[in-house]
């Protein structure tokens, strides 16, 4: 896969940057290996990307075990924030880290902006 990692790393960086709300975001594989990344200084970027791509396997299996189809997103709703693990074409995944005081309605409409932009720059 030939990508444009500038323009990713400058999309993710104004994508992380525009709100206080947005901690961190990483373009990952489905195989757990990190493209791009923005994230908060204490993360490992190789375990965060591991971590996704084992959450997108288990959400796979499951929601074909569960006839759902394909998965478009995976959230998970914690204490301290938000995980959502975003589609992004057949060899990519956005990850995105949100604080608790993120507003879900607008932060689901910035991630879909967001895979909107960087999907023409995978190819």
């Amino acid at each position: 896969m030939s990508i444009d990692t500038a323009k990713i790393q400058a999309t993710l960086h104004s994508f992380v940057s525009g709100t206080s709300d947005i901690e961190g975001a990483a373009l990952v594989t489905p195989d757990g290996l990190p493209l791009v990344t923005v994230l908060p200084n204490h993360m490992d970027e190789e375990r965060v990307s591991a971590m996704s791509a084992a959450l997108l396997s288990l959400g796979e299996r499951i929601s074909s075990e569960l006839m759902r189809g394909g998965i478009d997103q995976i959230a998970i709703d914690g204490e301290e924030g938000y995980c959502i693990m975003s589609n992004c074409g057949e060899e990519a995944v956005f990850l995105v880290l949100a604080a608790r005081t993120v507003k879900k309605g607008i932060l689901n409409l910035e991630v879909k902006r967001a895979v909107g932009e960087i999907q023409p720059l995978l190819a």
